[in-house]
């Protein structure tokens, strides 16, 4: 079979990011008219044309490339349409996105004859939402009125739309040692003029600042590091703390740095939590609360900021009332929290909306995870109240006759409110769409493992008695579970009870999640993941997120037959949970082969669900898929951690391991892991017979060899992790 590798994900186009911030340019680093290019801040498109020109002619590009996250740098050449000898002028664009956008402009001479060139931008806004530009349905055409300030030398576009306060300022600043240049708006083009000497270079800087809600974001400074603001410390902080790894394996090695590298540009910068991360781009650039958990509870082994920074977002997002417009009621914690115009101006309920049943398990799932790996009480005491409130919404509001139901109330809510959030995800077995109210399968196993792991935090910081009642909670709901969902005859779980609480017979990968929770009883693990892993599942590449021989089966759907590599990182967890290696290693190896398709080794959003055969040497992507996706990086480093069943307990300044690498994999070190207060590198060597050595140096930690079958039953939901 034909290799393949280098696919790219939206192949036209490049991103940069900041924050709320983020610049979409085409693959030349330009930012034509027209598609998803543009400066966009706070979901919002405050420039979505930029249009240069030397002296009449558009430089002809021939290089571009990213540099980080949060930079780009272009080459193109400037012509005068003249044969040999040419002007020997070249145009360098360096891009640097902080809370506004500072653009470099430098031509460069390479011949003996200096020069003068006129150098025009046009430039326009549409202050269009990033929902209507990815979608390219526009609800809104708002009025943008241009003001020219000839003393400041500033140019404003100002959307006129009544109640949304969105402008963009616009100005040329000359660097002072690249020669004389001077601005002025012609035309609606900003022109400079500027003096290249020869053999040398000349420089001005365009800066783009936005101004939301009465707020100048300013561009980032001319001596350009990381800006001094929430992302850009966020960035610095992620960039030093993340776990290094080196293997002999060449593709673990590139798919693990490529995912910190991910990580570390992609908090969202604000308050409370600045390192919690956008889910992804250009799509999703704002906070989703299972997203942001999700991921940062999989990056565990390459830090705990990202996830201590989640949980501190989340809390300060606690639904307060009923409103179901938004979907939301006491307790609730938020599906997600966007900015754009549609959602300020009332189009839709997303500025805070709460219509997700995922998010609250996982804040107390991964609560209790994030003290395992820290024995930080404090912070975890500072959040128990929010705890309390989640666990009260979970009992009052969230159950149905024994189990998590979700029912939509807002009028254009979310359908399905399960990690499956599509309109069409939930299918019965003859491929109708299931009507609300629906208990998904997934759900029933979040709030097992959330009532176990919130019993171990409230436990670890006194409130013993409340541990206890929270732990005989989750053993009835694991006894009420087994036996309403478990479907004897296909060896997996019900998809969900639908209305009338009869089981969804739909084959589907949510039994990965099961196992990962730990609901399900020891006897029946293996068929569970044999079923995983049957042809009509298990695509080659992945587990597909529906069997291909349901009625429903769409290998370039959202979530009827696609594979997510998120799902890879929770399923791997749980299949080494319970000890199943060799299917362990089957999906480890399709998840890194997966990663050496793709440029960079990065697994976008979620592939085509085709099989790996040779007539598919690639399964292609869903259509819209986000790269880079923040829980598709996770994913690599929660596969590390499930081959050495590493589980931490930071209180007793021990790990419990129980390595199985692989012969594909005969090493991998991890340096500067983080457990506790204890800071050290992790070697591991596969000898004969699969047999693992494992060394640390660094810190003082006990290292215990420990079998998961050992610990799956503890009454510490942490040794059970």
């Amino acid at each position: 079979m034909t290799t393949v590798t280098g696919i790219r994900v939206r192949p036209d186009l490049h991103y940069l990011t900041s924050g709320w911030s983020m610049l979409v340019t085409d693959v030349h680093g330009r930012v034509p008219d027209g598609g998803w290019p543009g400066f966009y801040v706070a979901n919002t498109r405050v420039l979505s044309r930029e249009d240069i020109t030397v002296d009449g002619r558009a430089p002809t590009p021939f290089s571009t490339g990213t540099v980080g996250t949060h930079a780009q740098l272009s080459y193109a050449e400037v012509t005068d349409g003249e044969p040999l000898p040419s002007r020997g002028t070249y145009l360098l664009t360096r891009r640097f996105v902080g809370p506004g956008l500072r653009t470099r402009l430098t031509l460069a001479r390479y011949s003996d004859q200096p020069l003068a060139a006129r150098v025009e931008i046009a430039l326009a806004a549409d202050f269009a939402d990033a929902t209507e530009v990815e979608r390219n349905t526009w609800r809104r055409s708002p009025s943008v009125e241009t003001r020219w300030d000839e003393t400041a030398g500033e140019l404003r576009l100002v959307d006129q739309e009544s109640g949304l306060d969105r402008q963009v300022v616009i100005r040329v600043d000359t660097a002072p040692a690249a020669g004389r240049a001077t601005a002025s708006y012609v035309d609606h083009r900003l022109v400079v003029t500027v003096s290249v000497p020869a053999h040398g270079e000349t420089s001005v800087d365009l800066l783009v600042e936005p101004v939301v809600d009465g707020q100048r974001l300013p561009a980032p400074p001319p001596h350009y590091t990381e800006p001094d603001d929430p992302a850009g410390r966020a960035r610095a902080t992620l960039t030093m703390e993340l776990t290094r790894l080196r293997s002999r394996n060449p593709d673990l090695t590139a798919a693990w740095r490529t995912a910190i590298t991910d990580l570390a540009g992609l908090p969202l910068g604000q308050p409370p939590g600045p390192a919690a991360p956008i889910a992804g781009l250009p799509v999703y650039q704002h906070l989703f609360g299972r997203d942001t958990l999700t991921v940062s509870w999989q990056a565990l082994l390459a830090g705990p900021t990202m996830l201590r920074d989640s949980l501190r977002l989340n809390a300060a997002h606690l639904g307060q009332r009923i409103d179901d417009w938004r979907d939301e009621e006491p307790g609730k914690l938020l599906h997600q929290h966007r900015r754009g115009p549609l959602s300020e101006l009332g189009h839709d309920p997303l500025d805070h909306y709460f219509g997700d049943f995922a998010t609250p398990p996982d804040f107390l799932v991964f609560l209790g995870q994030y003290l395992a790996w820290t024995g930080d009480l404090d912070t975890v005491r500072q959040l128990l109240p929010a705890a309390r409130k989640v666990l009260a919404w979970l009992d009052r509001y969230g159950a149905t006759d024994g189990f998590q139901t979700y029912r939509t109330r807002s009028a254009v809510g979310v359908k399905n409110q399960g990690w499956k959030d599509s309109e069409t995800a939930i299918v019965d077995e003859h491929g109708r769409s299931v009507p609300n109210p629906i208990a998904p399968s997934e759900l029933q196993g979040y709030w097992y493992a959330a009532l176990r792991h919130s019993a171990w935090a409230f436990a670890a910081c006194g409130d013993r008695g409340y541990a206890a009642t929270l732990l005989a909670q989750a053993a009835k709901l694991r006894r009420r579970f087994h036996r309403r969902f478990w479907l004897p005859e296909y060896g997996c779980y019900a998809m969900a009870l639908d209305p009338h609480g009869r089981p969804v017979r739909s084959v589907n990968s949510n039994d990965g999640h099961l196992l990962a929770t730990g609901i399900v009883p020891h006897p029946v693990a293996r068929r569970v993941a044999d079923r995983l892993f049957a042809p009509d599942m298990f695509s080659g590449w992945g587990i597909r997120t529906l069997s291909d021989q349901h009625p429903a089966y769409n290998p370039f759907s959202y979530h009827r037959g696609s594979v997510w590599p998120v799902e890879a990182g929770t399923i791997g967890i749980g299949l080494a949970r319970y000890g199943l290696w060799s299917h362990l290693h089957r999906l480890v190896k399709a998840t890194l082969e997966t990663a050496r398709l793709f440029e960079g080794h990065r697994l976008p959003e979620a592939l085509g669900g085709l099989p790996r055969d040779s007539a598919h040497p690639h399964p292609g992507v869903y259509p819209r898929s986000c790269s880079p996706q923040a829980w598709s990086a996770s994913t690599i480093i929660a596969l590390v951690q499930a081959l050495l069943a590493f589980r931490p307990v930071a209180a007793l300044r021990t790990v419990l391991v129980d390595p199985h690498l692989p012969e594909w994999l005969p090493d991998l070190e991890l340096e500067g892991v983080q457990v506790g207060h204890a800071t050290f590198d992790l070697q591991v060597r596969r000898r004969a017979r699969g047999r693992a050595a494992v060394r640390t140096r660094g810190d003082r930690v006990a290292v215990v060899r420990m079998p998961t079958l050992q610990t799956l039953w503890s009454s510490s939901p942490i040794l059970s992790a």
